[in-house]
């Protein structure tokens, strides 16, 4: 098993372990054995509460803990203020006091959601990660951001608050739909773009055994990943400086998600936001375009979108463009590239240049 400490400055009782590796689950005797809960509950969704959440829920029972299992809906759509409100009701049903520990079972949306909820509940109470796809596996699991959804535009709700400890499970992985799969491996290619050039390296020499799901590449592909995001985290928790890198590509990508009503997966508006982003880059003479090429291939090598869907309004993104939440005034900013492995931030780009590269993009 690796493992991984989130040491952020300033806050040593904030730091937390992240643990990785294959067919770890059981090493959930650890999370008891650290903590100070009375009482557990387990919250998932319904897809995979079926398949994990009542044999994690029996483990817990076996080792004597009080536990007890909340299922809410899948999907984006739940990630909302009436989902929330359901499931502290049945907290407090269950009679959960600031003794009970909160464990997040699932992926992005189950994770972001439970995190908002012990934030929030009783003024807190502890967090435990254990998530279940790629893209929480690579990066919504890591930093403490939490986060739900309004009807103009994703994460408008949220808070900063670490877990307590995050288990990464790799067999997870083995279950998990191609395009929830795929999903994920775009925030890895972000990693590659905005910091690894070996990452970068990696993927494109192994792009088939990647789609394969091998499990030594996969095991390097999230160790490097949460690494990255470790890294930035500890220097700049609350998203003040230099974490903000890590929206790369994601002023679009999260507009083009919202207008869609969360049809188009994450992942899937996230590379053609990376690769409107790039050709921003190259149109202000900062990203050269052999690079910006580089960055497009790989995407599609790994069978992710190049291009937007042609029925997504242009309108529609810029609007939510200029709602979004990481604005400061009237300046949307932006993170570009001057090289790989090289990102900026930049609030001046002209609302004309991104109509013309998304209507580009509807057109491939």
């Amino acid at each position: 098993m690796i493992k991984l400490t989130v040491d952020l400055e300033n806050h040593s009782s904030h730091a937390y372990d992240i643990c990785i590796g294959r067919g770890i689950l059981d090493r959930i005797a650890l999370l008891t054995s650290r903590g100070a809960a009375n009482r557990y509950i387990v919250i998932s969704d319904s897809h995979v509460s079926p398949l994990y959440g009542e044999s994690l829920l029996s483990l817990l029972r076996n080792l004597g803990e009080k536990a007890d299992l909340i299922t809410f809906p899948a999907g984006e759509s739940s990630k909302n203020m009436d989902t929330v409100l359901a499931i502290i009701t049945r907290m407090i049903e269950l009679g959960a006091d600031r003794g009970t520990e909160l464990i997040a079972l699932g992926g992005g949306v189950t994770g972001d959601m439970v995190a908002f909820i012990a934030s929030i509940y009783m003024r807190s109470v502890t967090y435990v990660q254990i998530p279940t796809t790629l893209m929480a596996q690579v990066d919504s699991c890591i930093g403490g951001k939490t986060g739900i959804d309004l009807a103009a535009g994703k994460n408008l709700l949220g808070t900063f608050y670490q877990p307590r400890e995050t288990f990464i499970d790799l067999r997870f992985l083995d279950t998990l739909p191609e395009e929830d799969f795929l999903n994920g491996m775009a925030e890895v290619i972000k990693y590659a773009v905005i910091d690894d050039l070996n990452l970068l390296d990696l993927l494109e020499r192994h792009a088939g055994r990647v789609r394969e799901r091998d499990p030594e590449v996969l095991t390097e592909i999230v160790q490097r990943s949460c690494s990255i995001k470790k890294g930035i985290v500890e220097i700049d928790e609350k998203d003040r400086g230099l974490r903000r890198i890590l929206n790369f590509g994601h002023t679009i990508g999260h507009a083009i998600e919202a207008e869609s009503d969360y049809d188009i997966p994450h992942g899937n508006a996230l590379t053609p936001g990376m690769i409107a982003a790039a050709r921003i880059s190259e149109k202000h003479g900062y990203l050269a375009s052999e690079e910006r090429e580089r960055m497009t291939h790989l995407i599609q090598l790994t069978g992710l979108p190049s291009s937007i869907p042609a029925r997504i309004s242009t309108d529609g993104v810029l609007s939510r463009i200029r709602h979004d939440k990481k604005k400061e005034g009237d300046t949307v900013h932006f993170v570009l590239l001057k090289k790989l492995g090289m990102p900026f931030m930049n609030g001046a780009v002209d609302e004309k240049l991104i109509r013309e590269i998304i209507e580009e993009l509807k057109q491939r």
